[in-house]
């Protein structure tokens, strides 16, 4: 996330009236870190908070527990009904085996009666019976394999829903995505949070990004790669950044910056980027950009 409402509040164009010289452009923007909001993923009391605001954290170090107690129930319940239907599902399987071979047996004799019968050794009555007999056992077989259909798709289901508890009792520990300072808490230990609710927020301040916005005639002065020099107030202390991106679309002039005769500007928004290892350039910070306009 970016806090795009303070760069659009302090972000100015002062192309023409700030310039050092006639040679060098000078713009305002404010620095921007890598911001993320860290979800609960699955809700419930908060049993650990092991950080606090201010405090550095590394990629995938555990920044706090969800009380998991109710999943684990959860797992018991759901291991206990698949236990159940294993059990329905092997005495099916004797079912279809045993229809089957009732079914064979079945059907074998009816083609011993169909050949006496050809044969007016035996009468019509017992044919029709062993026909009957045979559409009997054949309805058996097809209802005993549905049912053992029905089970091992019910089997799936448990096992599904089984993952999906394993899956939200993994969520209950809540891992940083990235290196960086924890900048805000919403939550304390002991509160109970939604799923998906906000708990931290994390900004890596390094690199840091501003934006600066040119009209259409200084577009000609700048390309992705280009470098640029960032100072900030009460520094003498200069940094390069480089030009990331420049907008393929124009935009309106900010209208917090903005006066009557600059209301209808049309402006292009370009990123720079630059390394902040030692942490002195700041999330929110403003700062002044400089770049040779020409040779």
């Amino acid at each position: 996330m970016k806090n795009k409402g303070a760069v659009l509040l302090l972000a100015g164009l002062l192309f023409s009236g700030c310039a050092a010289d006639a040679d060098e452009g000078v713009f305002t923007g404010i620095l921007e870190g890598t911001v993320v909001q860290v979800p609960a993923l699955t809700g419930g009391r908060i049993a650990r908070l092991l950080v606090d605001t201010g405090e550095p954290v590394g990629p995938d170090q555990v920044l706090a527990v969800i009380d998991s107690s109710e999943l684990h129930l959860q797992t018991v319940q759901l291991k206990a009904a698949m236990l159940e239907i294993e059990a329905q599902r092997k005495l099916t399987e004797t079912s279809v085996n045993r229809s089957k071979n009732e079914l064979q047996y079945i059907r074998t004799r009816y083609t011993r009666v169909k050949d006496l019968v050809a044969k007016n050794s035996a009468p019509q009555q017992n044919l029709d019976d062993a026909a009957n007999r045979l559409q009997n056992a054949e309805a058996a077989v097809q209802s005993a394999r549905q049912q053992l259909f029905i089970l091992q798709a019910k089997q799936k289901q448990l096992e599904a829903k089984l993952a999906l508890v394993r899956k939200h009792i993994n969520d209950t520990v809540i891992r940083a995505p990235m290196e960086g300072i924890v900048t805000s808490r919403y939550f304390e230990e002991g509160e109970a949070v939604p799923p998906m609710g906000q708990l931290l927020e994390i900004i890596k301040p390094d690199p840091v990004d501003t934006k600066i916005y040119l009209p259409e005639t200084g577009l000609g002065n700048v390309k992705v790669g280009q470098s640029v020099h960032v100072s900030i107030d009460g520094s003498d202390q200069s940094f390069e950044g480089k030009i990331i991106w420049i907008s393929p679309q124009a935009e309106f002039t900010p209208k917090n910056i903005l006066t009557e005769d600059t209301r209808t500007s049309l402006v292009y928004a370009v990123k720079i980027r630059i390394d902040n290892p030692d942490g002195v350039l700041k999330h929110g910070m403003p700062v002044v950009v400089r770049f040779q306009v020409s040779e």
